[in-house]
């Protein structure tokens, strides 16, 4: 009833989807700037929606006559424009991509035939995907809209193959694990599992974690208000406890549709990657630890990068001292903490760990729960 009643008011009767494409006008949209804020932010790699479930797509597909970027709404590449913008700042490209589009004839139609025809994917689906490969040779695929139909219909093991044998990208690409109905969680280079996906124990497969700034939504909504937005204190929690778990983390931001991520948005990237400029050494390149978080709290987690291990917290402790039980010191045992100059004073704990001694912090205004990180070398 909600959706109706916010239709009714903003629509007049009989809008339809295709409606919606002229007011796509993209006219504020600067890949470049994008890029800018995308490498200030900390990101290794970037992800563009080339085509949601609705099948408009953000390029100009043969197979989506009138209905794509280049033939309405911006009349732009917008694909191939923020392709070129992330290669110069050197991120890597990613294509999000929807097997199934909610209202194509010919996939109505395969799926009243319980998906025994295969028009829609022989079509549409499949020659999209082998477009953007060839197009634009991307990174990493991600894709979805996968959950109603099995592999048999979508042919994604023919594409798949092909994608690491024989297409340009084979050596270097990377894909998600959204190829078919019973496929997330079991198959792919790599697990989402599910949207905003939290293990509860160390994961035996690559994984990813994708959550959204706004809680409320993937896209942009006009009405969004502050208190549905993650902050900068969650976002680095949820990265934290993604990397600690052997994750990649990524965090959706919806733009509007004149092209512009709105300053909130971007004000909680810039902090990320203010945190990333100090905390990244244990965030980047490193592996999970022997003990992911410290025991019976989920305010201390670990890292790890050759002999250091990081023990990052995201909470500072009232009598500035950091009690870790997980961590075995040794006499060579060194404490320092990043973003800061010198050691740390540390001492064994009388049961087991170490009990390091955090520079002063004024009592109040206590710092705000944010996360720093401790390296440790010479422990077990």
């Amino acid at each position: 009833a909600d959706y109706e009643s916010f239709v009714q008011r903003r629509y007049p009767p009989g809008t339809t989807y295709a409606d919606f494409a002229p007011r796509f006008t993209a006219h504020d949209f600067q890949p470049r700037q994008w890029a800018q804020l995308f490498q200030r932010a900390g990101a290794r790699y970037v992800v563009l929606t080339t085509k949601h479930h609705e099948g408009f797509t953000n390029w100009g597909s043969p197979m989506s006559w009138n209905w794509n970027s280049l033939d309405t709404g911006p009349h732009r590449d917008l694909v191939g424009e923020l392709g070129e913008a992330l290669r110069e700042s050197n991120i890597r490209y990613g294509l999000y991509h929807s097997l199934l589009e909610w209202f194509n004839p010919l996939y109505l139609a395969d799926k009243e035939s319980g998906f025994k025809t295969q028009e829609f994917v022989l079509k549409k689906t499949m020659p999209e995907l082998y477009d953007l490969v060839l197009k634009y040779k991307p990174d990493l695929i991600w894709s979805d809209g996968d959950w109603e139909a099995p592999e048999s219909y979508w042919n994604s093991t023919s594409f798949l193959a092909w994608l690491y044998n024989d297409s340009p990208v084979k050596d270097t690409v990377v894909v998600n694990d959204r190829w078919c109905s019973n496929c997330s969680c079991r198959h792919g280079g790599y697990y989402n599992c599910a949207d905003r996906y939290k293990p509860g124990t160390l994961p035996t497969h690559k994984w990813e974690m994708c959550s959204s700034i706004d809680k409320r939504s993937w896209g942009y909504r006009s009405n969004m208000s502050i208190d549905e937005l993650m902050d900068g204190a969650s976002i680095i929690q949820e990265l934290v406890q993604t990397v600690s778990l052997g994750g990649n983390y990524l965090l959706n931001v919806g733009p509007t549709k004149e092209g512009v991520i709105a300053p909130i948005f971007q004000e909680r990237l810039l902090a990320l990657g203010r945190w990333l400029d100090i905390n990244g050494e244990a965030i980047y390149e490193s592996q999970p630890w022997r003990v992911q978080m410290e025991n019976g709290t989920d305010t201390v987690w670990y890292t790890s990068k050759g002999p250091a291990v990081y023990a990052i917290f995201l909470t500072w402790p009232r009598d500035n001292i950091l009690e870790l039980s997980s961590p075995t010191p040794s006499p060579a045992t060194q404490v320092t903490m990043l973003g800061l100059v010198g050691t740390l004073e540390w001492q064994k704990s009388p049961s087991e760990g170490l009990r390091v001694t955090l520079p002063y912090v004024l009592p109040s205004p206590p710092p705000p729960p944010s996360g720093w990180a401790i390296k440790l070398e010479g422990v077990k």
